[in-house]
């Protein structure tokens, strides 16, 4: 399978890498990094990079796209800017599987792809991703025809896990788990808004509600 993963200045890199890991784990994906240019592309955190090897002129189709997020306010970028918007619509054509992982949707809903479509994305970006069009829910990994949305960073593992599943077969999904060594315990439980404490939800959506209002290389 040909799959497609869009980077930019301010990708969060598991929201990328978390799918990447899956996918190349089959040994039957073929996975590529694109990007508007090549090169090193810089991580959200400032902290890394990734690197595109190849530009959208040289990828116009795949099986799969995964358009992962980015936090606030990085996701400005890629929503306003044409060529890449562009780049989705027609990639999108080709697709057996047009995916997002966290604030991927808000980049998908800024090309048109999720007007009136249910679908989720970080859980402090539904209002957001509302008044793009899209009918935002707190499921972790939604499909709506070939479209599918995962939720905040940690589930485009999960996302792919089914991927893999819908194309190579449910054997194929439980051996890149094991590869992987999937299998989250993670020593609290504090992963959604459903289950962390109230104050803590109310202090992280504070402080990523200022985050988003700074200015991306700020």
């Amino acid at each position: 399978m040909e799959i497609a993963i869009l980077l930019y200045d301010g990708v969060t890199a598991l929201d990328a890498i978390g799918p990447y890991e899956v996918l190349a784990a089959t040994m039957k994906c073929n996975v590529k990094f694109v990007a508007k240019k090549k090169g090193l592309i810089q991580l959200d955190s400032k902290m890394g990079y990734l690197h595109a090897d190849y530009t959208f002129s040289e990828v116009t189709s795949a099986d799969i796209l995964v358009v992962p997020g980015c936090s606030p306010p990085h996701y400005k970028t890629p929503m306003n800017d044409e060529a890449t918007l562009d780049w989705i619509r027609q990639l999108h054509k080709t697709t057996k599987w047009t995916t997002s992982v966290c604030n991927g949707s808000l980049i998908l809903s800024a090309a048109g792809l999720l007007n009136g479509v249910v679908a989720t994305s970080h859980w402090c970006s539904f209002d957001i991703l509302r008044s793009l069009g899209a009918i935002p829910t707190d499921e972790r990994v939604v499909r709506q025809g070939k479209i599918v949305t995962a939720a905040g960073v940690s589930s485009g593992i999960d996302m792919a896990l089914q991927l893999v599943a819908w194309e190579l077969g449910e054997n194929a999904s439980k051996s890149a788990q094991l590869i992987l060594e999937y299998d989250p315990q993670p020593p609290f439980d504090a992963g959604s808004p459903k289950k962390a404490p109230a104050a803590l939800v109310k202090r992280i959506r504070r402080a990523l509600q200022d985050f988003s209002n700074q200015e991306p290389n700020s």
